[in-house]
């Protein structure tokens, strides 16, 4: 898979900004737990949108925001997975979203299976164990973002990226400390996808679209 820029689409800020893109990114990611004070304007003008997005709305557990219950976050993915090129859903909630799931499968839109963990960065073996449940669940990306705090925490997500990037295509990511220079390395190493903010990150480490482009180019 092409290493692809996803612009986060965190705030109506950031929306209005993504309407306005004159060079956007490969992909929008709507992050819909984030956009609940603006569904109607985003419905509304969803269409617009200058790239083909990916939807999620974040598990509480996971760094989703308001938290919002199962129910509402698979009401809010089934309203816009008709408008998607990606459904992004983490690992633990699968057994949640079937209904979801089958009407991603139906209309032919493709998985990111994702795993978050903003304390700190779990050992190898966990991380293997993750990829392998999330390919196994039917992923067409696995997407692992961890706490990069030391640069053990860094190296150890380098190294999970790089044994499994030819068995899936792989996006992963450090938040914190090491958060820059681990998503500089891993776009370098020809991450799957990777994520920007359209303004202001929204995690520390966070690159901007342009600071990416510089790196995957």
């Amino acid at each position: 898979m092409t290493p692809r820029i996803v612009g986060v689409i965190f705030s109506r800020t950031d929306f209005q900004r993504a309407l306005r893109m004159r060079n956007p990114p490969d992909l929008f990611e709507l992050r819909l737990d984030r956009l609940s004070d603006c569904l109607d304007e985003i419905q509304a003008d969803v269409a617009r949108l200058p790239a083909p997005l990916i939807i999620t709305a974040r598990d509480p557990r996971e760094g989703g925001a308001g938290g919002l219950s199962t129910r509402c976050r698979r009401e809010l993915l089934l309203e816009f997975v008709s408008r998607a090129a990606y459904i992004d859903l983490e690992l633990r909630a699968l057994r949640s979203f079937e209904a979801v799931l089958q009407s991603a499968a139906a209309a032919g839109i493709r998985k990111i299976i994702s795993f978050h963990d903003f304390k700190s960065t779990p050992p190898a073996v966990r991380l293997d164990e993750l990829a392998v449940k999330a390919r196994s669940s039917g992923a067409d990306v696995v997407k692992i973002a961890t706490r990069t705090n030391t640069e053990s925490q860094m190296r150890t997500l380098l190294d999970f990226y790089d044994r499994h990037r030819r068995q899936s295509p792989v996006a992963a990511m450090g938040i914190g400390k090491f958060g820059r220079a681990s998503r500089l390395e891993l776009a370098r190493r020809g991450a799957a996808l990777n994520y920007a903010h359209l303004g202001s990150a929204s995690a520390p480490g966070q690159l901007s679209v342009r600071d990416l482009r510089r790196v995957i180019s």
